[in-house]
């Protein structure tokens, strides 16, 4: 039987505010037994022949004012529509760096409050992400974001803050691929909490087309 695999995208060297380091042996953790998990910084690996050999891509990606060449946006695109995975947690929507990259995720990041208590509920329970998946609370940044206009996505789960429910994942189909959003996971300790543990690996083989 051949293995599953799926490639996650996080900053080493160059990491501001969320390093990869240790990160990406949890999402090692979280798919171990379903997929074999392999990261890099390396934007390079984004072309159509080794994206060709994952069934997900997770991108931890780092903010920053660079973009991504259209080289590797276009082909992660590709990768989507023609039936990939995407699954990004927090900070990987740093991807919206590059307009086109934006658009698929249905969501734009535009600042966040300051680090607190979060009390996440569940919209839509019966969804496959969300199965099995209670209220819970974390601690982590509260990140706002702007909907895309004319988007079609589901709300997996929100949070109250100042006075509003705000997003705080989503999923949608994009072409004939998968796109999940999960906004928890600022540093290590966001992965000890096992519901958003859950939402990681359910959302992930949600993306990929395995649940």
């Amino acid at each position: 039987m051949s293995t599953i695999k799926a490639l996650a995208l996080g900053s080493y060297t160059e990491a501001k505010y969320h390093p990869f380091a240790g990160v990406d042996h949890e999402f090692e953790q979280v798919f171990a037994g379903e997929l074999e998990v392999q990261s890099s910084e390396d934007y390079g690996l984004l072309n159509k022949d080794t994206l060709s050999e994952y069934k997900l891509v997770i991108a931890y990606t780092e903010f920053s004012d660079v973009k991504i060449s259209l080289q590797h946006s276009s082909a992660l695109l590709s990768y989507v529509a023609g039936g990939g995975g995407l699954l990004v947690v927090h900070n990987g929507i740093s991807l919206q760096r590059n307009q086109e990259l934006g658009v698929m995720l249905g969501g734009y990041f535009t600042h966040h409050p300051e680090y607190t208590s979060l009390h996440l509920s569940i919209p839509v329970p019966e969804h496959p992400i969300m199965q099995g998946i209670g209220d819970f609370v974390i601690q982590d940044e509260p990140y706002y974001f702007e909907m895309q206009p004319h988007f079609e996505t589901t709300i997996l789960a929100e949070y109250p803050h100042d006075g509003a429910m705000r997003p705080a994942a989503w999923c949608h189909e994009f072409g004939l691929g998968r796109v999940v959003y999960l906004m928890p996971g600022h540093h290590l300790p966001s992965f000890s909490v096992e519901p958003f543990r859950q939402m990681i690996k359910q959302g992930g083989l949600w993306a990929a087309a395995l649940l």
